[in-house]
């Protein structure tokens, strides 16, 4: 049993299908906390309901979905993914999309869930390969906080990153290798993964503005996926 963090973005979803195909019930969290490019939470019920359709045990096991309201996390955040303002590095060395405390945070307010749904794996979409600089995304960050969590909840989570080590190109292989063409399209389809939550023009990639980190994060991976299965 198992609660993924589920944003409505590419690498979630990705990790979404990955829980599905382990365990048995699988609960989703989305957080709203006033990021720029809210759309993506319009997405998730859209990617829920394409998978369902994919295949039909991945729709016995999937369970409820939750919402939370993080909006105290917007406010005490100045940064490109909460604030209306252009995209570049900080003075120290970080991009300034970077949110401080977020995943921090998301995971404790997800270990709080988990608590009360018995659900003793939670699953997150961090990546240390193609992490953007963020600190947050580390693997020891992870394992640090699994730590903390288990000892302040008397509790045994697992926190589980299937995409730490992998790059996009890997990330979409995967997403093919758990659900096939169908899976891979769904993503396309309707993961959001723009910064500017941007969603008129659709490149081949999916949807989203094509200039902004995210976004060329994704086309190349896309670019890099194909290119090497021969798609």
């Amino acid at each position: 049993m198992a609660l993924v963090l589920f944003s409505g973005g590419q690498d979630s979803a990705t990790c979404l299908a990955w829980a599905l195909a382990r365990y048995e019930r699988v609960e989703t969290l989305g957080f709203d906390y006033g990021q720029r490019h809210r759309i993506e939470l319009d997405q998730r019920a859209k990617l829920r309901e394409a998978f369902v359709a994919i295949r039909p045990d991945w729709a016995a096991r999937l369970g409820d979905d939750h919402l939370l309201d993080l909006s105290a996390l917007g406010a005490v955040s100045d940064t490109a993914l909460t604030r209306a303002k252009a995209i570049e590095m900080s003075a120290k060395s970080l991009p300034n999309t970077f949110v401080p405390g977020r995943n921090l945070i998301f995971l404790a307010f997800a270990a709080a869930l988990a608590y009360r749904r018995g659900l003793p794996r939670i699953i997150g979409g961090m990546c240390e390969t193609d992490f953007s600089g963020y600190p947050d995304c580390r693997d020891d960050a992870i394992k640090a906080m699994q730590v903390a969590l288990n000892i302040g909840m008397e509790s045994r989570f697992v926190l589980e990153t299937p995409l730490m080590w992998l790059d996009k190109a890997q990330t979409w292989a995967l997403a093919q290798e758990l659900g096939g063409a169908g899976l891979v399209e769904a993503i396309i389809e309707h993961s959001h993964t723009c910064y500017l939550g941007e969603r008129g023009a659709r490149h081949e990639w999916g949807y989203g503005c094509g200039e902004c980190p995210a976004c060329r994060l994704r086309a190349d991976g896309f670019t890099k996926w194909r290119a090497t299965a021969g798609a």
